[in-house]
């Protein structure tokens, strides 16, 4: 009897291990058929203006004569996946004399080599982030120091307004100044915070007139950690301070920030009293202690100086010095480094891409482009674009209209909203003005919004059609509505353009794009069909197997 008793406990035991390894293979065939990439949607980047891609440059395209060369940089730049142009327009080469500037007849000398620069950024979709400074004589009494501030803010708010209306739908963002805090920026005085944020209240105002939509980014700081009785040069970390209690949170849409590395590695932790790329942190700190938080941080220099080893001395190398392979690698990392673990980090505007006789190899500046003045690419160069290759596929998660999958809205109006996703939408009431999305999933959401004004969008996918939505609605608000779904994991393009034809209670024909969600389902089916057997099969043989054990036992004679 005992001996049948262990016959039949060993062979439930044996059917027990049975069914736990084909419920391990079936679930574990399960798993593998997944991609790892279907299983995590990238993380939600909530701070308006950052989910947008990271990679930027400063250029001097001002300086260069051919257009040929103009238009090979800017080639390059897109080629290597840089989506912003950091470029500076001279007040005094646009309004060289106290005459409207605006008037046709001065057209093509105020704006003709400004103009062409920004139909070449648009050729290539790269966006400018406008520097508006360097006023003309006429502006001051005392014309010793060029980059010196005018003598009355009045004219240069006028030359914002006037930029700005130029360009309005074309130059989004714009600077305000550069460098404050130091000289000769501020020209032959002390530098002043009060000051500036004066000049940067009326310049503030002056854009937000000309256009409610533009992008106001006050002057970077230089990072110095001077603080001396007479204020020549200060601290950036006291200017900014001192910024805030003058009043200057009311006057901007996003921080502008320098970030030089120096000879120290991207990890350095920040110290007030130490230059190195982490000391951005510490700006931010002062932005949350004056409820500033809701806003971005861009940085408008960012990189490390790869000059030759022994061939300049110690005074000289005022941002230190790395090799050019540590240059490429700590660059890269850096911004991994902040897109990761800071969520307010934007736009990195690497210092600089390629220059026109700025500076000669005897300098030690000429050693942080990313590429020679013939043409020839730099380390960094490569690195940079090997890292933003795949930018402009949306992986599953929440993006908002500003990430880089969002292509060709060249026409289309950015309108800045605080009760939009991300602060701000798309917006486009012209029949065949349409945009791409491209991503890497199956079912696509769109945010958008509904009106008595509403438009029609027509969807395509992958050049075939799919639907016409209607956005018109008697009442206004803000729905998800189901693009795509089912379309087959792998990558895809949405085409969204606005249509002809509008709904006949519409008023207009206004189309907004607000943000997208993309969602992965497994392909295979949870197998269900086997597993819940196999679990049920387990159970009663546990149970049975323990029962069997605990009234018959197996002791020993």
């Amino acid at each position: 009897m005992r001996r049948f008793v262990r016959i039949r406990a060993v062979g439930l035991i044996m059917g027990l291990i049975l069914m736990i390894t084909a419920l391990g293979v079936i679930l574990i065939s399960y798993f593998l058929s997944i991609n790892s990439s279907e299983l995590s949607a990238a993380p939600r980047r909530t701070i308006p203006n950052t989910d947008i891609n990271p990679y930027g440059a400063n250029f001097f395209l001002e300086r260069e004569v051919e257009a040929l060369k103009r238009e090979e940089t800017i080639r390059m730049a897109s080629e290597a996946g840089i989506g912003w142009v950091k470029q500076q327009f001279i007040w005094a080469q646009i309004e060289t004399q106290n005459v409207d500037f605006q008037d046709p007849a001065n057209w093509k000398k105020s704006w003709g080599k400004y103009d062409e620069i920004v139909d070449l950024c648009e050729r290539y979709e790269l966006q400018i982030i406008a520097r508006l400074d360097h006023p003309p004589a006429w502006t001051r009494q005392d014309n010793s120091i060029p980059d010196a501030p005018p003598d009355d803010l009045t004219d240069y708010a006028d030359f914002v307004y006037g930029f700005v209306k130029h360009y309005q739908g074309r130059v989004r963002y714009i600077q305000i100044w550069n460098e404050p805090n130091i000289y000769p920026e501020w020209g032959n005085r002390k530098v002043d915070p009060a000051e500036y944020v004066e000049m940067l209240k009326v310049a503030y105002q002056a854009a937000k007139s000309a256009d409610p939509n533009i992008y106001v980014l006050p002057a970077p700081l230089a990072p110095t950690l001077e603080n001396f009785a007479v204020r020549r040069n200060l601290s950036d970390l006291i200017f900014l301070d001192e910024m805030y209690q003058a009043g200057a949170a009311d006057y901007f849409d996003i921080l502008s920030a320098n970030a030089f590395g120096f000879n120290l590695p991207p990890e350095d932790p920040p110290s007030p009293d130490k230059l190195n790329f982490q000391r951005v942190k510490l700006q931010r700190e002062i932005m949350e202690r004056h409820n500033d938080s809701h806003k971005a941080i861009w940085l408008n220099e960012y990189g490390w100086n790869a000059a030759p080893a022994g061939v300049f001395s110690k005074e000289e190398l005022t941002w230190k010095r790395v090799t050019e392979d540590q240059q490429a690698e700590y660059l890269l990392r850096g911004i991994e480094l902040a897109r990761s673990e800071w969520p307010w980090a934007g736009v990195f505007n690497i210092w600089y891409f390629r220059q026109v006789d700025n500076y000669s190899p005897d300098e030690p500046a000429y050693y942080f482009r990313m590429v020679d003045v013939d043409f020839t690419p730099r380390q960094v160069y490569y690195a940079v674009k090997d890292a933003a290759a795949g930018l402009q596929v949306a992986g599953p998660g929440y993006f908002e209209e500003t990430h880089p999958a969002v292509q060709d809205f060249q026409n289309w109006l950015t309108v800045i909203d605080p009760q939009a996703s991300g602060g701000a939408y798309l917006a486009s009431s012209r029949a065949g003005d349409g945009l791409g999305f491209t991503f890497s999933g199956n079912s696509v959401e769109m945010i958008t919004r509904r009106g008595p004004n509403g438009g029609k969008l027509i969807v395509k996918l992958d050049g075939r059609h799919v639907s016409e939505i209607d956005l018109y609605h008697p009442e206004r608000d803000i729905i998800r509505i189901k693009l795509v779904d089912n379309v087959g994991t792998g990558q895809h393009t949405l085409r969204l353009t606005v249509s002809e034809e509008t709904n006949k209670a519409s008023s207009s024909n206004l189309c907004v794009i607000d943000a997208f969600e993309v969602q992965v389902t497994p392909r295979t089916a949870f197998p269900a069909w086997a597993v819940i057997p196999l679990g049920i099969g387990m159970t009663l043989i546990s149970i049975t197997l323990y029962r069997e054990i605990t009234r018959n036992g197996w002791r020993r004679r």
